[in-house]
């Protein structure tokens, strides 16, 4: 498997001092996508602990093949730099890269872990009962199962909103895609899951009969 390691390793020219690290990432970004391998690098440094992050969420957290993935995602990252037009911050763009790169590795593997500790949900209300985490925590390992079955779109938005915690708008500047096309992946995404529960009259009744 190639290494990042074999990437140059000279730092390429600082922005200016007062720059945001957002503006900084985003004058890497362009300068990669133009080609420059000094800025590659330093882009990469950048954004490997994030697309890390990212890569557990989707894998789970002590996944073994998590630090491959990330490679993986990173490389994949450096490839796609040429396409990157600016429309999102590339930390939102590596972080989508890292989302597709895990959820193919997933459908390959079919490995379907229970562990779901650092899933979050957006807008997630507090549990306050044993009874009430336990939903919770069956409800998320059937999202991950999910993501592993339903279409490569839907799996990528479902996982970008709820692993995440995206936003609508953010989900479609990332992929390029319009906002009421997410709109329904996200809506497809959630009936398949509702679908999944109600098939199953013991796991429905084990998380209450209510939405996903």
């Amino acid at each position: 498997m190639a290494d990042l390691r074999s990437l140059p390793t000279a730092a390429a020219e600082a922005p200016s001092p007062g720059a945001s690290e957002a503006s900084v990432t985003m004058v890497l970004a362009r300068a990669a996508a133009a080609g420059d391998e000094r800025a590659t690098q330093r882009l990469l440094e950048q954004v490997a602990p994030r697309v890390g992050r990212v890569v557990r969420v989707v894998l789970g957290v002590g996944h073994p093949d998590a630090d491959d993935v990330s490679q993986l995602a990173l490389i994949a990252f450096t490839q796609a730099l040429p396409g990157f037009r600016g429309e999102c911050e590339p930390t939102h763009y590596a972080s989508r890269i890292a989302v597709i790169t895990a959820l193919n590795a997933r459908r390959r593997s079919r490995v379907l872990r229970s562990r779901f500790d650092d899933l979050a949900e957006p807008e997630a209300i507090e549990h306050s009962t044993p009874h009430d985490t336990a939903i919770a925590d069956r409800r998320k390992r059937l999202v991950r199962e999910l993501l592993a079955v339903i279409p490569p779109e839907q799996a990528e938005a479902l996982a970008l909103r709820v692993a995440l915690g995206w936003s609508l708008e953010e989900i479609a500047a990332a992929s390029d895609t319009p906002l009421n096309t997410v709109r329904s992946r996200l809506r497809l995404a959630k009936e398949a899951l509702r679908r999944r529960i109600e098939a199953d009259p013991a796991r429905y009744d084990e998380l209450g009969g209510g939405e996903p």
